[in-house]
């Protein structure tokens, strides 16, 4: 089971940044690791451990922004796909073979 937090929090308040700040580090405090700047995930290894660390995020939500958790099982993540960089360009088609008798 994986959990995925994702998240969009206000900045513009000193205030507001250091919630956002610290709840970031309660997030990796709590064993989540950063996929993306407001996506965090985390590997349980069963539902009562998902549901142990779901009711934990609840506990140091901020009060200001939006908060979502969603699990996955885990086949479904194994279905993830990841690109890093930029788009890339079909390859150009490579030479016919050629026979030699």
């Amino acid at each position: 089971m994986w959990l995925f937090v994702f998240f969009d929090l206000p900045v513009t308040a000193k205030k507001d940044r250091k919630a956002a700040s610290r709840f970031r580090k309660d997030l990796l405090k709590d064993g989540f690791g950063m996929m993306q700047f407001s996506v965090y995930i985390r590997h349980c290894a069963s539902k009562e451990s998902a549901a142990v660390h779901v009711k934990r995020v609840k506990s140091f939500m901020p009060q200001k922004g939006q908060v979502s958790i969603m699990q996955v099982t885990d086949k479904q993540y194994g279905n993830i796909m990841n690109f890093w960089g930029s788009r890339s360009d079909p390859l150009p088609e490579g030479p016919k073979q050629l026979e030699l008798f």
